[in-house]
């Protein structure tokens, strides 16, 4: 039976687009979440990180030099990003050309060739790469002149023999996409070799431990990192990573233990596959993070003695200048590498010829731009997946070349904007170098309101 359509009076006067408009509590996604669930009875698992608007580096701005400030000249005088890590306890802690590293990506998550190209864009840059859960690849130690092995909770790829190569190892305890909850790498991505590293059924999906069976608490994890100082006779730094979530105890609590080394990841960090809950229910703002891991090391007077490594959404020069400024020595990018190797482009390169990706988009029913399938095992790019056609889209050598000019790009604004506040090298950035242009950036990051000398939550207007 035919209903007729209402006709409202006042309809006239109604915008031309009024029956689009969306509910604000239940929007087109929230409509689309509920009805999912109702269907299926699963969570939603997807890769890359938040998805929602939140507070970033952009909401910060330099108080850079004019009158009562001088700047430094850019051609005629030098500003340096030599940064050192690990000087607390290791007898070689690690030397860097540049305060910007490589984050933690698992092959399995990640393909050889990729793994294989972060490795390359380090050595050529001076800094680091991080082999990620799943264990140590031959191809990532012979191409990174400087690897740092992670300890996670999982264990897969755990291998004493390994460890002994790195030169920095990082205990895992939490990820800033996943706080409190561990990785996971769907069956189609688990081919006999990263079975064979990882200890598992081919094609079987795996979800990694959340919490390490090795330590309960602090003292636990003491013991741990005093036995992993023994296992490499206290020659490699050890860093702690932790999720940005209750920053400040955790930050205290690597510090006694023993941390080299604190590694931040805020809320927009990224991932390849975990329950997309998860990913915007979980974790702090990268900003308000930081302000908070600085005021922990300040608290137990370890500013200078333990390094700070921040991560989580860090984009560009400007990103990583700001981070500097609020407390870190140092960041870590994931998604933004990702994104230099082709992640949600529309082609793939290799040699000088671009190639176009769009079908492959359309058959993952997705399109440049919006793709988060790093979890299918069937990237357009050829970035996250270990399928061996797709894999060959992205060759080391190119990867690496792009990798290393996003890297000296980011690196050229970091100096330009530290020349410009009057700082002779990157690590002489502080607070007092910003301001916020929102009410809520200037309270997460403890700097002034831009224009006023109001730190909201901390100065009394």
């Amino acid at each position: 039976m035919n209903h007729p359509v209402p006709v409202f009076p006042e309809a006239e006067s109604f915008p031309e687009d009024f029956s689009l408009e969306s509910n604000y509590t239940f929007n087109h996604d929230t409509l689309r979440y509920i009805q999912l669930a109702a269907r299926r009875g699963v969570y939603d698992i997807r890769g890359m990180g938040a998805k929602r608007k939140l507070p970033t580096f952009d909401d910060l701005t330099f108080l850079t030099a004019s009158a009562s400030r001088y700047p430094l000249e850019g051609y005629r005088e030098k500003c340096t990003t030599r940064t050192v890590l690990g000087t607390r306890f290791a007898s070689r802690p690690i030397e860097l050309a540049m305060p910007i590293t490589f984050a933690g990506m698992s092959f399995g998550a990640l393909s050889a060739n990729i793994k294989e190209a972060l490795g390359r864009a380090a050595t050529m840059l001076g800094t680091t790469t991080t082999t990620g859960d799943g264990g140590m690849t031959p191809e990532e130690r012979e191409s990174s002149r400087t690897l740092v092995y992670q300890v996670l909770p999982s264990r897969y790829g755990f291998n004493p023999n390994d460890l002994r190569k790195a030169d920095a190892i990082e205990v895992v305890l939490g990820q800033g996409a996943k706080p409190g909850g561990g990785g996971m790498l769907l069956g189609q991505k688990i081919t006999e070799r990263v079975a064979k590293m990882r200890t598992l059924p081919v094609g079987v999906d795996q979800r990694s431990a959340c919490r390490h069976p090795d330590w309960t608490g602090a003292d636990d994890l003491a013991l741990k990192i005093e036995e992993l100082r023994e296992i490499t006779e206290w020659r490699v730094p050890i860093y702690v990573k932790i999720g940005a979530t209750r920053v400040k105890n955790d930050v205290m609590l690597a510090v006694k233990a023993g941390a080299d080394v604190v590694v931040l990841d805020g809320m927009q960090g990224g991932t390849a596959a975990t329950q997309q809950v998860f990913i915007e229910h979980t974790g702090i703002p990268t900003i308000a993070a930081v302000r908070q891991a600085r005021e922990a090391l300040e608290e137990m007077d370890m500013v200078g003695v333990v390094q700070l490594i921040v991560s989580g959404g860090i984009r560009s020069g400007a990103d990583v200048a700001k981070a500097i400024a609020l407390g870190a020595n140092a960041v870590s990018i994931g998604m933004g590498a990702l994104v230099a190797l082709g992640c949600n482009s529309s082609f793939y390169v290799q040699g000088t010829q671009r190639i176009s990706a769009q079908a492959d988009y359309r058959q993952l029913g997705t399109a440049p731009g919006s793709c988060h399938h790093c979890h299918t095992g069937r990237c357009p790019v050829g970035i996250t997946t270990q399928d061996p056609v797709l894999q060959e889209r992205v060759r080391p050598e190119d990867g690496a070349r792009h990798l290393k000019s996003y890297f000296q790009t980011m690196n050229m604004e970091l100096t330009t904007l530290a020349r410009a506040c009057g700082k002779s090298d990157v690590h002489h950035l502080e607070p007092e170098d910003l301001v916020g242009l929102t009410i809520e950036a200037a309270a997460m990051a403890g700097v002034p309101l831009a224009g006023t000398d109001w730190i909201p939550g901390v100065v009394a207007r």
